[in-house]
């Protein structure tokens, strides 16, 4: 959610400086179940336009007509949607809605933080009954400093709830390597909203042009190269070559990434790892178990865009935990 909090961001600051109000519409509490689950928001203009969603787009026009008060006065409201007669999900959503006006001084420090790839704490006071109060408001956390969305919130009430969620740095993805498959990963994974980094040979002829979507691109060789890995950065190595696949092997051989992935057959995945330890006998066990070769989830892919969903799915799979399978197998809840 942290890439949709940074277009959110980035929308209102353009914007703004048109002069443009602004209204932030958050889901804090569900009943049932829902197409998005609570601490999803979304962006709303008063010339109509919107930024995100907080469903599969049947809400977004019911939570634009309630947000109109909002615009009116600057007052804060609490909105509800049932949706057991009206969506497939039949949930019912409980929206808090109010002034999104951020200070300079918010922004400085949200974008300080997004930079730094430090997570962050978001916390919503609400009520679940249709309520209208600048009581009802959201306040960011940043590095122990706290930032309302506006000015006018007031002192809480002890009758109200809160809605409190950690954000993680966003999810990023380094792709070692620049042939076509790279390509379509990168474009693929940005899309997914990931921020993208490139490495490459600093031999080809490769810009950040030629990988729509990347956030960067790094050239450098494999001895050179000292990356910065945490919880939140999956890792594809697709070179297309023995020697510098070995090479970056050797390198990031005690990489915490929370995913490794390797292209290519299992057979030479097999001797890439018989060469790596033979010249690093005390490689870690672990490391070698992190590493997902070939990459991907088996989904029958042949194309460069099916091989790039197949490993973005494994992706998935890996840091949220689960077990590839069919949905309609799964029982019960959808979300853990």
């Amino acid at each position: 959610m942290t890439h949709e909090l940074k277009y959110i961001v980035q929308q209102f600051e353009n914007r703004h400086k048109e002069g443009r109000k602004a209204v932030l519409a958050t889901v804090v509490d569900l009943d049932g179940s829902s197409y998005r689950r609570p601490g999803v928001r979304m962006l709303l203009f008063d010339d109509g336009k919107m930024v995100g969603a907080v469903s599969g787009g049947c809400v977004e026009k019911e939570v634009f007509r309630q947000a109109n008060s909002v615009f009116e006065t600057g007052i804060s409201k609490i909105m509800i949607y049932d949706g057991r007669y009206r969506l497939g999900c039949e949930g019912i959503l409980y929206i808090l809605l109010e002034e999104f006006k951020p200070t300079e001084a918010f922004c400085k420090a949200f974008w300080k933080t997004i930079a730094q790839r430090k997570s962050f704490e978001i916390t919503s006071t609400y009520l679940k009954e249709p309520a209208t109060g600048n009581g009802f408001r959201t306040i960011f956390q940043f590095d122990g400093n706290s930032f309302a969305v506006n000015s006018n919130s007031s002192i809480l009430e002890e009758t109200q709830l809160e809605f409190s969620q950690v954000m993680q740095p966003c999810f990023q993805l380094i792709i070692i390597g620049a042939e076509h498959d790279a390509v379509q990963l990168c474009k693929y994974a940005a899309l997914t909203g990931w921020e993208v980094t490139i490495v490459v040979n600093p031999r080809e002829e490769k810009s950040e042009l030629d990988f729509p979507g990347s956030q960067k691109m790094v050239h450098v060789e494999p001895e050179m190269y000292l990356p910065e890995f945490d919880a939140q950065t999956a890792v594809v190595l697709m070179t297309h070559s023995y020697v510098k696949d070995l090479q970056f092997l050797l390198k990031l051989k005690d990489t915490n990434a929370a995913y490794f992935g390797l292209l290519g057959p299992y057979r030479r995945r097999e001797k890439l790892f018989d060469e790596l330890m033979e010249r690093c006998p005390d490689v870690r066990e672990d490391f070698l178990e992190l590493v997902h070769g070939p990459a991907g989830v088996d989904i029958g892919a042949e194309t460069p865009e099916e091989i790039a969903n197949s490993i973005i799915s494994e992706i998935l799979a890996v840091v949220r935990k689960r077990e590839p399978s069919l949905l309609k197998h799964r029982m019960g809840s959808i979300h853990s």
